[in-house]
């Protein structure tokens, strides 16, 4: 599970983004990037980013920490911009916290990553079907040298229909990815070879405590899927049968 915090104030609006997360710092004395419920994506964009979020850090690479933000009353109250006081009003209760990373900047390619880091990179977007890193939208952030991967609401696109668990785990296993404008295009090694390495650590075993890691009340049912475990139970189901089929969705088509 994420850790909890508790928002104790609100700094300031991040506006380059369409939903509007926020700077806010919390009783343990951190200060993160909140997502909030509230915002036009919903719920299931909040999903996204913790299920491709610490399955890319249980495959080894660079996320900023994830936590659960408890927003309450009276943080709205003093915010004098009124569209960011009707957000906050909207999201009371739990939100999602990624920490913030004093002195990181924008990934502009002037710092790439290795060949290595990037094909895996570029692996993990194909595999959770995450059209958002792109030039316009690179969605990494470069710190002590590093490249760290923030924003994955755009992944897992399946997850806003489930029209019915089989046929959709079929459908999305075998969507192809187009890797054409892919920020870490040029810059990656083999696709294929980043699957071989990489692969094999998505089990049941692994993806369980990922989506686990989702709270309940952001789980939102569906027909079919009525509890919080079988809608975890079908973000697993759709993971592993993609993997199963690379040669449908992986840049390089591995035989």
């Amino acid at each position: 599970m994420l850790d909890q915090v508790t928002a104790t104030r609100y700094v300031t609006p991040l506006k380059e983004g369409g939903s509007l997360p926020g700077i806010v710092e919390a009783d343990d004395l951190g200060t993160y990037v909140v997502k909030f419920r509230g915002a036009g994506q919903g719920l299931k964009v909040l999903v996204a980013e913790v299920i491709v979020g610490e399955l890319a850090r249980a495959l080894g690479l660079d996320v900023p920490r994830m936590t659960v933000v408890d927003l309450q009353a009276p943080i709205a109250k003093y915010e004098a911009d009124e569209e960011v006081q009707d957000l906050l009003t909207a999201s009371l209760g739990l939100n999602l916290g990624v920490d913030f990373l004093p002195g990181s900047f924008g990934y502009d390619g002037s710092r790439p990553p290795t060949s290595t880091t990037a094909a895996e990179i570029l692996w993990l977007d194909a595999f959770t079907a995450n059209v958002d890193r792109t030039w316009s939208n690179p969605n990494l952030l470069v710190w002590h040298r590093n490249p760290w991967l923030i924003d994955h609401g755009a992944a897992l696109y399946f997850h806003h229909g489930w029209p019915g668990r089989g046929a959709d785990a079929h459908r999305f296993a075998t969507q192809p990815f187009d890797a054409s404008t892919h920020v870490l295009r040029d810059v990656a090694s083999s696709p294929a070879a980043a699957h071989d390495r990489l692969s094999p650590a998505i089990t049941a075993e692994l993806l369980a405590p990922v989506v686990a890691a989702v709270p309940d009340g952001w789980l939102e049912q569906a027909p079919g899927l009525e509890t919080p475990d079988a809608v975890r139970t079908a973000y697993v189901e759709h993971l592993l049968a993609r993997v199963a089929n690379p040669s449908a969705w992986l840049p390089g088509n591995p035989s």
